[in-house]
């Protein structure tokens, strides 16, 4: 099968072209592909089908023409994943699949339709505001830190470090536990620190997370738009700008009454074909 691999900010993502929907893309597929010592790697598979052509995106097939398949490396299935979706719409571009009209380009995704435009160099991608709904916990070996529940179109639990505990000491390697009466489906968790202040934005966010389904990743813009909220609030700000540092770089997210603009890079880095032996 035809590839092409992407990431944005270390959130790397293997495109796979399949605008009719024929591929067979099973999830032990999808983890063998993502597999970073015997397939290609990557943090998740973003096939590009068109909405008409997939269940899932049918429904929005009159408002995008294409649909963003998006799997975890693990084979299971996400909502939304906001990198993802700047490096699918990079591959859009960069291939001639998709024009934006007066700048926008819609695309369609499991948590409904996002819209994409350029930002200078960066591709920035408008999802829905996030939702703050509850309090919980996270618990990293003997340590429990409490967080915020935020919904992104998929769920998140953003926990801020008390003072005295380092961002980079944490142990990700496992993932965190948490409330699975508070989140039955799982949940990506964020860890933050305080950034140093930074000119042209309302606040600087540093941050780690485990993704659902994927472990520790480099970056996650939906975990970056979580974040930013938790921030706002916690400034008692309703809109603003906070920049997320990552692990793979810089985030910068915008919070406005009824929206939520993720912008960052988004870069194709390989093109090939795809052998994988048979089970």
């Amino acid at each position: 099968m035809k590839f092409t691999k992407g990431h944005g900010t270390g959130n790397d993502f293997v495109i796979l072209p399949d605008p009719d929907g024929a591929l067979d893309l099973t999830p032990e597929l999808v983890a063998a592909i993502c597999d970073r010592r015997r397939g290609l790697g990557g943090d998740g598979v973003l096939r590009v089908v068109r909405a008409a052509k997939h269940p899932d995106g049918a429904a929005l097939a009159g408002d995008a023409e294409w649909f963003m398949d998006y799997w975890n490396s693990d084979g299971s299935f996400a909502e939304m994943c906001g990198n993802g979706a700047r490096v699918f719409v990079r591959f859009l571009l960069d291939s001639g699949l998709a024009t934006p009209i007066d700048g926008v380009l819609p695309v369609a995704t499991r948590a409904g339709l996002v819209r994409a435009r350029l930002d200078g160099e960066d591709i920035a991608v408008e999802m829905r505001r996030p939702r703050l709904y509850a309090t919980s916990t996270a618990a990293l070996g003997a340590l429990t830190l409490p967080g915020t529940a935020v919904d992104v179109g998929n769920p998140h639990l953003v926990c801020p470090l008390p003072a005295g505990l380092e961002l980079t000491g944490l142990d990700l390697t496992r993932a965190p536990g948490f409330d699975p009466t508070i989140f039955p489906s799982g949940v990506n968790v964020e860890f933050t620190a305080d950034g140093e202040p930074l000119d042209g934005v309302d606040g600087h966010v540093l941050m780690r997370v485990y993704e659902r389904g994927s472990a520790e990743t480099l970056s996650c813009g939906t975990g970056a738009c979580a974040v930013a909220a938790v921030a706002l609030r916690d400034i008692a700000r309703e809109t603003g700008t906070i920049a997320v540092d990552v692990p793979g770089g810089r985030l910068t997210v915008t919070l406005t009454d009824n929206s939520c603009w993720l912008s960052g890079p988004a870069l194709l880095t390989a093109t090939g074909t795809l052998t994988l032996p048979t089970p």
